[in-house]
């Protein structure tokens, strides 16, 4: 977590000072360009040692890292991402926000000591050391044609000040260490040795501010002027960023809100001075007593896009005041009236309450309800079923008292010989005048107290809302910069930051290597919590009236925006544009590499290279006006797949010289109409778990689904059509027919790209029920893995089916089912993972590349079940808890690889794994629908050969 040291505490002036002029101040040193070439030359033979051995290195790298470095190149006009060096994460989502603010970027990058200092200030060696890595690291990022960018040696430095290296718990030491060795660097530029005076520190005039502390004693008004970097707030307790503030500026109220004894210490705190860069921690970890280790809070916490911090300054402190009095007025008054209102809506002295309006009413309804005739004790009468009535289809009844027998089908109503509801047995006219008017009159008066209670709650929270949105109360607004989230328990996790780009006017996302394009949208699902294991932790607001925070560099003579390359000191140029000759020599070798593995490649084509394809036709495919037996079944989209309901027999092939000397064409158009009754009334069938009517044929799916007239016709033409079918004379005829009217259909009746989707529609529900059954049949088999390809391709098919229709897919349920079932596979994962075994932990991290973090990505990326969010928070809460156990390095390393991926579903493409190719005829696909139904029912497995 970011934050800023706060180690010392004495007063500051205003300073007014711009930031540049600390810039230039620390640069003075005439000395400090034969510096700058020394340190150059040793970053770059430093360089140029990596790169040499990164070339020899395995360059199959997992979390967005392709097998080819050609996929490592930059776009242009996009960010760099930072590459994760084992559980690095929390490193890169605060660089990457403090990069993107162009103030601090040039900070950074101008950062030098001259001779003299150097020579003064041995001691700092280390924070020197650093300073010179994060400028390299801040150059790459700038110039590199490079993707990512590696910051191992910044990380080593900073990890080599700890003892323990891996522990992610010590995110918040390793943060205050970034930030108090920034702090130092730029104090020995400053000031050279001198450690006190710290008035023209950037890093102090930029995060740091100043704050009033007050508090009553004997009738005295004690102040104490303190300094704080990242300001820290509670979340328990409170529901947005305003009220976290009102709650730590006044002590007392934080008492009154968490401690059962209203003890007040009436301190209150009123900044004096806010800096430029205001970061605020959100305290989103507490200590569990009972349980002995910390907590993650995971409620949720609005904050806006800008806030104005007017009433939280001390020269506002009477206005203030005043308004905080009025508030809590108004609050007690709201109070009051949600209570009253509250009361109005569950009425009643037991355990059950009712709203008192609708009580009124039912009460009304029961005394106007008009009493039965037949005493409450009088026994009912039965008579036999077919009694009282004319014939077996007429629908009246008899006036005897009886009990009605209900005959589903025959019985158009229920009987009306008796009241619906209950009646009081006896009541006059003036008894119900009586009641009649007072409960109407009281209804009426409890709904016109509850509308003008509901008024009065509108009127006092738009009160309370406008409390400090006058004028007056916002000269001083912050823009939220960025926000650092956090997603997984207290004692692990995964960083990522969403930075908000000045110059594209959108927010970025940055997560580690990964940089993608997002939305306030995106950012409040992750940021506010309550939902997921996955909220802010920090909160970087910049002073919205300082726009030199977020300028970018220009040039001097021409004013110009100095851009990439332009931007960099000299030194630093010469430094990235030798890294990028490396990169370019990588890529040369890799393509030099691939070239020779490709030459060496058998050139016979394997038995696999078609297994997800289509058989190919061996005649070529031209457009012909009567298509040849061997390409009618492409022509015809799998009509003759489906043309009947039971299997037909290998149809005997007609030569085109049979056709030429066959009968006549006859017209039989009532083959036609009996085809299009049978599969209509076959679509009025009920869809049941062991059998679905759409599977049968083609236009049942497309009856069910309201296809289109000119598709169903086309479709049963095509049908009779087929040349495949002519089994006799009479069924040649037909298919003249057919073809004739096909001929007869102009471009201008039907739209071909419409029929077309339409019959590519069903090929792809016949995949998916292809998919699904495969996926149900391989897990019932114990096939885990494979079953999990399937039902992933499943869902993810049958979603964009079922955007254009709800009968155009299948039922989701089935399918998220089995595929939550299938996501075991994670537990075998990590088992293999953990006996640190080579081959079991390339196995183990082959099942989660190929398999479960694709499936998980696209979970998420769907509209998520809870079962299915809870499914991925077992899976992700596994894999954190290896981060407090101690395992050997490669294993470490392995982890952080595929780890970022498994926590943030959001940041690459998701690539599935391609199933073999499957079996898709429709009376195929029904008995295995109707088997595999049959064996999820029992305990037996049944198959289909």
């Amino acid at each position: 977590m970011m934050i800023l040291p706060a180690a010392m505490c004495f007063s500051l002036d205003q300073a007014k000072d711009d930031l540049q002029t600390a810039i230039e101040l620390s640069l003075q040193e005439s000395q400090q360009a034969q510096a700058e070439e020394r340190e150059l030359h040793r970053a770059l033979e430093a360089s140029a040692e990596e790169n040499a051995a990164q070339v020899k290195r395995k360059r199959s790298e997992a979390s967005g890292e392709s097998c080819s470095p050609a996929d490592w190149i930059r776009q242009e006009g996009c960010p760099v991402g930072i590459r994760n060096v084992g559980n690095t994460c929390w490193f890169s989502a605060v660089i990457q926000s403090l990069f993107h603010l162009p103030v601090f970027r040039r900070l950074v990058l101008n950062y030098c000591l001259s001779e003299r200092v150097l020579e003064k200030c041995k001691s700092h060696s280390r924070n020197i050391a650093f300073m010179q890595e994060l400028r390299c690291l801040f150059a790459l990022m700038v110039g590199s044609n490079r993707r990512f960018v590696d910051p191992s040696a910044a990380v080593e430095l900073l990890r080599d000040a700890f003892r323990t290296s891996e522990a992610q718990q010590d995110v918040s030491e390793f943060t205050h260490k970034l930030l108090d060795w920034l702090e130092d660097a730029f104090q020995l530029a400053a000031n050279g040795s001198n450690p006190e005076d710290k008035q023209d520190n950037p890093m102090v005039q930029l995060f740091y501010g100043t704050f009033v502390a007050q508090r009553v004693h004997d009738g005295k008004t004690l102040s104490t002027i303190e300094q704080f970097g990242q300001y820290p707030l509670q979340v328990n307790g409170f529901n947005n960023l305003d009220e976290c503030l009102e709650g730590a500026m006044v002590e007392g109220e934080i008492e009154s809100l968490h401690c059962d004894q209203t003890v007040s210490s009436g301190q209150e705190r009123w900044f004096s001075k806010l800096p430029p860069v205001l970061t605020f921690e959100l305290s989103r970890f507490e200590f569990n007593q009972s349980l002995g280790r910390p907590e993650k809070i995971h409620k949720k916490l609005e904050f806006p896009q800008v806030m104005y911090m007017d009433r939280y300054l001390h020269r506002n402190v009477e206005q203030t005041h005043g308004r905080r009095g009025e508030v809590k007025r108004l609050k007690d008054q709201l109070t009051v009236l949600q209570q009253k209102l509250e009361s109005y809506k569950n009425y009643g002295s037991g355990p059950t309450k009712y709203p008192l309006a609708d009580m009124l009413q039912y009460v009304l309804e029961f005394a106007t309800t008009k009493p039965t005739n037949t005493p409450p004790s009088a026994p009912a009468q039965t008579e036999p079923e077919d009694a009282g009535s004319s014939n077996g289809s007429d629908c009246t009844q008899t006036a005897t008292q009886r009990t009605p027998i209900h005959k589903p089908f025959t019985q158009c109503r229920p009987p009306m010989d008796g009241p619906l509801h209950p009646a009081p047995h006896s009541v006059t006219e003036e008894e119900l005048h009586f009641v009649r008017s007072c409960l109407t009159r009281w209804r009426t008066e409890v709904e016109n107290n509850i509308n003008e209670l509901k008024a009065s709650i509108d009127k006092v929270s738009q009160a309370l809302e406008g409390m400090y949105s006058d004028n007056s109360l916002c000269q001083v607004p912050y823009r939220l910069h960025a926000v650092l989230v956090h997603e997984g328990q207290a004692s692990a996790g995964h960083y990522w930051a969403y930075i908000y780009d000045h110059t594209r006017k959108c927010w970025l996302k940055y997560n580690d290597v990964m940089v993608t394009e997002s939305t306030w949208e995106e950012l409040v699902r992750d940021s506010y919590g309550g939902m997921t294991n996955a909220s802010a932790y920090c909160l970087m607001y910049i002073n919205d009236r300082l726009p030199h925070l977020i300028a970018e560099d220009t040039d001097d003579e021409t004013g110009q925006v100095l851009q990439g390359m332009d931007s960099l000191p000299p030194i630093l140029r010469r430094y990235v544009r030798e890294d990028n000759r490396w990169f370019q020599q990588e890529l040369r070798e890799w393509e030099e590499q691939f070239c020779q593995a490709s030459q060496e490649e058998p050139s016979a084509p394997s038995e696999h290279n078609n297994v997800n394809s289509e058989e190919p036709s061996t005649e070529p495919q031209h457009p012909k006006p009567e298509p040849t037996p061997e390409s009618n079944q492409e022509q015809s989209h799998e009509a003759a797949e489906g043309a009947v309901a039971e299997p037909v027999q290998e149809p005997v092939q007609k030569s085109e010289g049979h056709e030429q000397t066959g009968p006549e064409a006859v017209s039989d158009p009532q083959a036609f109409h009996e085809e299009y009754s049978r599969l209509y009334e076959l679509s009025q069938e009920e869809t049941t778990p062991h059998q679905d009517p759409r599977l049968q044929h083609v236009l049942v799916y497309f009856f069910q689904n309201k296809a289109p007239n000119p598709i169903i016709e086309r479709t049963l033409l095509e049908q009779f059509g087929d040349r495949n079918l002519s089994f006799d004379d009479r069924a040649v005829s037909i298919m003249r027919e057919a073809r004739a009217k096909l001929r007869l259909i102009r471009p201008e009746d039907m739209d071909m790209e419409e029929y077309l989707q339409w019959q590519d529609d069903y090929s792809m529900f016949k995949t998916v029920f292809a998919y699904l059954l495969t996926g149900l049949e391989q897990y019932q088999n114990g096939k885990i893995r494979e079953a999990l390809i399937y039902l992933a391709h499943a869902y993810q098919d049958n979603t964009a089916l079922l955007k254009t229709g709800e009968r155009k897919g299948v039922d989701q349920t089935l399918i998220a089912l089995y595929r939550r079932k299938c996501l075991k596979l994670n537990e075998n994962a990590a088992t293999l993972f953990k006996t640190g075994e080579e081959n079991d932990v390339e196995e183990a991290v082959t099942i989660m590349n190929d398999c479960v973090i694709p499936c998980m990505h696209l979970m998420v990326r769907d509209s998520i079940s809870q079962e299915d969010m809870e499914v991925i928070e077992a899976i992700r809460n596994h894999w954190c808890s290896y981060l407090e156990q101690d395992m050997d390095e490669s294993l470490q390393e392995k982890l952080s690889e595929f780890l970022p991926r498994v926590l943030d579903c959001s940041a690459e493409r998701v690539v599935l794994k391609e199933p073999p190719k499957v079996r898709k005829s429709p009376h195929d696909l029904c008995s295995r629908l109707a088997a595999v139904m049959e064996s999820i029912h029992s305990t037996s497995i049944v198959t289909v050969k």
